[in-house]
């Protein structure tokens, strides 16, 4: 019987392949390193996306050839927050070292979840620096995940997991019997209600709070409503508080969130994806205080520690409380006390997933780069540079703000004299895609009050004051031009 060859994915030049990495890594810094003078997007052309909508390949292809398509189909069409006037959404810029932390983790390419490897001590020690950014005890546990998104939900798995009798998890929410209730604003990120959803709890179990002039949660509301839904036989279990709210920055009053959780006996969570690293902020350290003494807290660090994405975290106080939510050991991920199968406590333990890349390194690598105290004068500045926004649109007769400038988030618009809101609502949305089309910067909408609004998020490690400058230039610029039209 004739033998067949072994197969290999590995390359068999290994000096061509090496070559191919080097320009691989030459195009990225000088991509970096130009990315100013660049336009911040560009238009995706009809025959870009016709390329990308072939069938799979049947047979491969040269590496080189591979890279050329890369090159001319997707590098030009970045979504373009790397770029320093990025300021959609909230989306962070990375950083070089964070890029090659994840080339090294990639080509370890270990899962992160169990075993004695160097990976899983690097993760525990990249939590309990989390642990120490936020004040949290050395006894608190903490878990790496993809986002905010799933930080929030294992933040409120746990809460939910631990209410009451703590048998949820065995008997489930009908089991257990209660009708559980969850409290936040209405300016409290979508994850939470979906993760109600996901929870089982449903969406009639999130209790909206109304806001303040400043979009902050109204605390005599959230007393009352929690009042009547005892007084009602339901189930408060969980509050949920917003370190920055992705539309304004609000940050809602958390030291009365504390003491109303505290008083009621109820979890008090706090969604600091955006804003919990603002911590480090002087101006803002002492009205996130409350964070130090939450039940959890969930925050990204692929925003405002500028490492790719992905990667969000989620710490809870009561570790054993965090361990009970999740662990679970099957035949298949027994635990030796010594040899590979040996290690730490497995992070599956802590979380959903079992399949976990290797995201602790480019933290690791990050923080050792910069220190902490490198990460707290980004912040500070990207907060100036917000304060600054503001006062720049304060100083046109055009230009509007529309809600208190908190953190790093502005929002205005451009209004001018007689015109009605849908007038205004048009003017700005035009406003907003030619800057972005003519590649200058990037900002977001929202709509506020029912107003359509600019809104500006700055996370990022390369924006310049002069930014903003040329920002608002730009702004009055494009909304002179489309008025003079009119």
């Amino acid at each position: 019987m004739k033998n067949e060859t072994d197969q290999s994915l590995d390359p068999q030049d290994w000096e061509s392949m090496r070559q191919l990495g080097h320009q691989m890594i030459d195009d990225l810094i000088d991509y970096w390193k130009g990315i100013r003078d660049e336009k911040i997007w560009k238009p995706i052309p009809q025959e870009v996306k016709k390329a990308l909508e072939t069938s799979i390949p049947e047979n491969g292809e040269d590496p080189k050839k591979v890279y050329e398509d890369f090159k001319q189909n997707v590098f030009p069409y970045n979504k373009g927050n790397v770029h320093p006037r990025f300021f959609a959404w909230i989306q962070g810029t990375g950083t070089p070292l964070g890029t090659f932390a994840d080339l090294l983790a990639s080509g370890m390419n270990p899962n992160t979840t169990i075993g004695e490897h160097s990976a899983m001590y690097v993760d525990r020690q990249v939590v309990n620096w989390c642990k120490e950014l936020m004040g949290f005890p050395s006894d608190a546990s903490g878990i790496l995940v993809s986002g905010g998104s799933m930080a929030n939900i294992t933040a409120l798995a746990v809460a939910r997991n631990s209410h009451g009798k703590g048998n949820i998890r065995e008997k489930g929410l009908v089991g257990n019997g209660e009708n559980l209730l969850l409290y936040c604003s209405t300016e409290t990120h979508s994850c939470i209600q979906k993760a109600a959803e996901i929870l089982g709890l449903g969406t009639d179990s999130v209790r909206m709070i109304p806001v303040n002039a400043n979009f902050e949660m109204k605390v005599d509301l959230l007393e009352e409503q929690i009042q009547a839904d005892l007084a009602a036989g339901l189930s408060p279990f969980a509050i949920v508080g917003t370190a920055g709210t992705v539309n304004t920055g609000a940050i809602d009053p958390l030291d009365e969130l504390l003491e109303i959780a505290k008083k009621y006996k109820l979890w008090f969570h706090v969604d600091g994806a955006y804003g919990a690293l603002a911590r480090l902020d002087p101006i803002y350290a002492s009205r996130l205080v409350a964070l130090e003494e939450a039940d959890s807290v969930a925050f990204d660090l692929h925003k405002w520690l500028y490492v790719p994405y992905e990667v969000g975290c989620t710490l809870i106080r009561d570790a054993k409380k965090h361990r009970d939510a999740f662990a679970f050991t099957p035949n298949y991920l027994l635990q030796e006390k010594r040899g590979l199968s040996g290690g730490p406590d497995p992070i599956s333990h802590y979380g959903f997933e079992l399949s976990r890349g290797f995201k602790a390194l480019k933290i690791w690598m990050s923080l050792k780069e910069h220190g902490w105290k490198k990460y707290a004068q980004m912040i500070a500045q990207n907060n100036r540079q917000a304060e600054y926004l503001g006062r720049l649109v304060d100083s046109h007769a055009q230009l509007q703000l529309m809600a208190p400038v908190s953190m790093s988030i502005t929002c205005f618009r451009m209004v001018q004299e007689g015109m009605s809101e849908e007038e205004i609502r048009d003017l700005n949305r035009e406003i907003l895609v030619r800057i972005q089309e003519e590649g200058i910067a990037s900002p977001s909408s929202t709509i506020l009050n029912g107003k359509y609004t600019l809104r500006v998020a700055n996370v990022n490690q390369r924006t310049r004051f002069e930014d903003m400058d040329i920002l608002v230039d730009e702004v009055l610029r494009i909304g002179n031009e489309i008025l003079s039209k009119k």
